[in-house]
C-alpha cells in the first residue's frame, strides 16, 4: 500500500494553526456580553488550557454563540476543529461540553504536534489545575 504523502504546503499550512497570534487577535474569554474574565488565549495549546480554568458559564455563553468556532476557523484557520466542535450538541450541560472540547481540541493538537497538552506543559514546567 502506498504511503500517504503530505505536502510541504500542506504540511506548513497545519503547522501554522499552532502559531501564536497577536494578543488582539486572540480569544479573550467572558462570561456575557460585556463581562469580561480577563482570560485570553493566543493560541490553540493555550486555549486548550484555558479551557480548563475559565467559568464553566463561559464555554456555555460562547458555544451557544459560536464563538468558539468561529475563533478557530476565521482567526487560527482550522475549519476542521472547529466543524468538530460544531458536531457536538449544545443539549449537553456546559461541564460536559467543556471536556468534550478540550478532547477534541487536544486530540487536534495531538494529530498536528504528535503531543498532548500534558507533555506540552510538563515541558515548559506549567501546570493547569482541573476544576473541581
Amino acid at each position: 500500500m502506498p504511503k500517504k504523502v503530505i505536502s510541504k504546503r500542506k504540511a506548513r499550512s497545519k503547522a501554522s494553526f499552532l502559531n501564536n497570534l497577536p494578543y488582539e487577535s486572540g480569544f479573550h474569554f467572558y462570561t456575557a456580553v460585556g463581562n469580561c474574565t480577563g482570560i485570553t488565549a493566543t493560541n490553540l495549546s493555550e486555549f486548550a488550557a484555558k479551557l480548563q480554568v475559565v467559568p464553566v458559564e463561559s464555554v456555555d455563553f460562547h458555544f451557544q454563540r459560536q464563538d468558539f468556532q468561529k475563533w478557530i476557523a476565521e482567526t487560527i484557520g482550522d475549519k476542521e476543529l472547529a466543524e468538530r466542535i460544531s458536531l457536538f450538541g449544545a443539549a449537553h450541560s456546559a461541564g460536559d461540553l467543556r471536556k468534550e472540547m478540550l478532547r477534541i481540541t487536544e486530540e487536534r493538537i495531538t494529530e498536528l504536534t504528535g503531543l498532548t497538552i500534558t507533555n506540552e506543559l510538563a515541558q515548559i514546567g506549567t501546570t493547569v489545575p482541573l476544576p473541581l
